[in-house]
Parts: C-alpha cells; structure tokens; sequence
C-alpha cells in the first residue's frame, strides 16, 4: 500500500520528529511504499494567499501552487499524520496544509451547495500525537485534533475505513519510560497498519 506520513514538527532532534521516523522506518518494514512528507525539511508554505483564496472553489485552477502535494494525496492509499498538539489544536503548519492541499475539487466536490468527499482511495488511517496535556485537559477542551481524524478526515475517505488514533498525552510530565512505551505502541501499530 502507498501510504503518505505527514509530519509538522520544525526541530530535527524533537521527540516528534523521532516518531516520524519511527512511523516511516516501521512501515517501510511492514512491506509499504512510504511517502514521508516532512513539510518544515520540505519548506511547505502554509499561508493562503488573497489569490489563493479567490481561487479556491476554481478546481484545477486552485491547485497549481500545490500541485506536488496534490498528486502525493491522490496517489495515496493509507495516510498517517504524526504531530504535536499545541494549544488543542494541529501546529499551524499541517493546519495550513490542509488549508491549501485540501481543496475543492481535491478533497470534495462542491455542487449545488452539496458537499461530497472524493478522498476514498484511501483505505486506512492513523494518528500518531503528542500532547502536552493530560487526557482530562484533552476532553474537557473537547479534544478538537481527535476529533478532526475520527470524525472530519474519516468522513473523507473510504466509507467503513479503519482508523488508529494513538496519543501521548502529558509530553510536560512524561518520563523515559512513558516514551518508550509509546515509541514501542506506534512501532508495532505501524508494522501492522
């Protein structure tokens, strides 16, 4: 399966960027073809534009300034993102990532005011997470980055799709052990995603 990893983490030596890694190498030796897509290493620009924004809904117009990112999303059959939260939500790079790449004509077709998702070649998903916050924080802000895989992006792709969703919650209180433990949790997920 081609399976596409974005990552959104700006330091190299970062526990984040260690589970990138981890996420791709596990993968590739599970038999999967791996597109690591590390948007800080590949200067990804996050902002939308005046133009890119009166362009939006003009498919293909809309994705020429994207158009590699475009291709890897359509080309992919799996997705798995691996990031931080920061302040209960997704670092404003990957958010700009799919302010960008997740367009109209790309994502979903918009028609007569009826929007339907047109990522369904992708079969599988997975989450890999880091959290400063304990899981009671998480939930009692309602949890917004979960609920973008589990519900936002799980609508998006194929209908019935499984969905792997693996956090590491309290990263301000963590220890050796409690990262190892989830390094050793992503690694076998990913060996059998």
């Amino acid at each position: 399966m081609r399976v596409l990893v974005l990552h959104s983490h700006p330091v190299a030596e970062s526990y984040g960027r260690a589970l990138y890694h981890l996420t791709v190498e596990s993968l590739t030796k599970a038999g999967h073809e791996v597109d690591g897509c590390n948007l800080y290493d590949e200067g990804f620009d996050p902002i939308l534009s005046a133009h890119d924004r009166q362009i939006y809904h003009d498919y293909p117009e809309n994705t020429r300034a994207v158009s590699s990112y475009v291709e890897r999303l359509n080309a992919a059959e799996g997705l798995v993102i691996v990031t931080p939260v920061w302040n209960f939500g997704f670092p404003a790079m990957l958010k700009g990532y799919f302010d960008r790449v997740w367009l109209p004509g790309v994502s979903f077709a918009l028609e007569d005011g009826k929007l339907t998702p047109t990522l369904r070649h992708i079969r599988k998903l997975a989450a890999v997470l880091t959290y400063g916050a304990t899981p009671m924080r998480a939930f009692l802000a309602g949890n917004p980055p979960k609920k973008t895989i589990k519900r936002v992006i799980r609508a998006q792709i194929k209908i019935g799709a499984p969905v792997k969703f693996m956090a590491h919650y309290d990263m301000n209180n963590c220890t050796e052990e409690t990262r190892a433990a989830f390094m050793n949790k992503v690694r076998r997920e990913m060996e059998r995603f």
